[in-house]
């Protein structure tokens, strides 16, 4: 019986230094980072700058995969099936939770078959317009769409974006007709031409444009002017308390080990606080971190508001 007991105890130990070992050996070989939306966007260049600081903290390679369509299920469904050995991550934006309430069938549940694991950044957004349009300032806009109906883009249904143009259109009581796009890049470059009249999303995908002169923002959704964009007046100018934000963050698929999740969330809050944060903070955008239960509270609570939205607006894909 003690040899017994002892070779159970002695094979116990094994196991518990072999899984600590494995644990501390991840990653040792590269990992993929989809992104459910095309290159080009906001959202792909904040993950690819994001994956290229993690590469450099782990020495190893963060691959980001680009596999959109389905408003951003085909992504998330492909890293919910994945297996959780921290090999495969999700990027994505707030529409993450919010598309999944425009839907009628989603292959997976937000809060139950991901790991999130941290908030990375929020981004005002922007009223961008088409230089054809000749207007100047959201006062111009507003007399423009109470003349004439308006296409206003969206990157996808349920999107901050979406969600932001619907709160205008309340509150400036307008009416525009949304035009979906599988992204936000096909978006602009519709915008740049002239093909469509309007697109709200951050500031990070217009700004470029903006400077070039070839399309106009005429305001942005923070609550004060952002230091890259200083002559651009805030929505709030014209419309008192008027805010709207999109939000960057990184999940796991559910059941990834807490180890993994820990040493991700470590390194995100570093990358923030290191390389990230001048590049982002130049681009208008509003540093994230914390901790990954305060980024799972955070991302309930946003659940929560946005639902109240969408249900009240019935915004859906179908």
């Amino acid at each position: 019986m003690k040899k017994l007991l002892a070779s159970l105890l002695c094979a116990t130990s094994l196991l518990t230094v072999t899984s600590s070992g494995l644990a501390q050996a991840w990653p040792d070989k590269p990992v993929k980072v989809v992104i459910p939306f095309p290159p080009g966007g906001t959202l792909d260049k904040i993950g690819r700058m994001l994956a290229e600081d993690l590469s450099k903290q782990f020495g190893q390679n963060f691959l980001v995969d680009n596999r959109a369509g389905g408003n951003g299920i085909i992504g998330g469904d492909l890293v919910a099936r994945a297996p959780a050995d921290g090999y495969t991550l999700l990027f994505n934006a707030s529409t993450f939770v919010t598309a999944p309430m425009t839907m009628k069938s989603v292959p997976y549940k937000v809060q139950t078959d991901f790991a999130p694991i941290s908030l990375v950044a929020f981004a005002p957004l922007s009223v961008a317009i088409s230089n054809k349009l000749g207007v100047s300032d959201v006062k111009g806009l507003v007399a423009a769409a109470k003349t004439k109906q308006l296409n206003f883009a969206v990157g996808s249904i349920g999107s901050a974006g979406h969600l932001c143009t619907v709160k205008l259109e309340s509150a400036f009581g307008v009416d525009v007709a949304i035009v979906p796009y599988r992204g936000t890049g096909p978006a602009f470059q519709d915008l740049v031409g002239g093909q469509i009249d309007g697109f709200i999303d951050p500031v990070l995908g217009s700004v470029q444009f903006h400077k070039a002169e070839r399309l106009k923002i005429v305001g942005v959704t923070s609550t004060k002017r952002l230091p890259n964009l200083p002559d651009v007046p805030t929505v709030a100018e014209t419309l008192p308390r008027f805010e709207c934000a999109s939000w960057y963050g990184l999940w796991a698929p559910a059941k990834t080990s807490t180890d993994v999740v820990t040493k991700l969330n470590a390194a995100v809050n570093k990358a923030l606080n290191g390389a990230m944060r001048d590049k982002l903070l130049a681009d208008g955008l509003v540093l994230g971190g914390g901790s990954s239960a305060e980024f799972a509270k955070f991302q309930a609570d946003d659940i929560a508001s946005s639902g109240k939205i969408i249900a009240d607006k019935k915004i859906s894909v179908e």
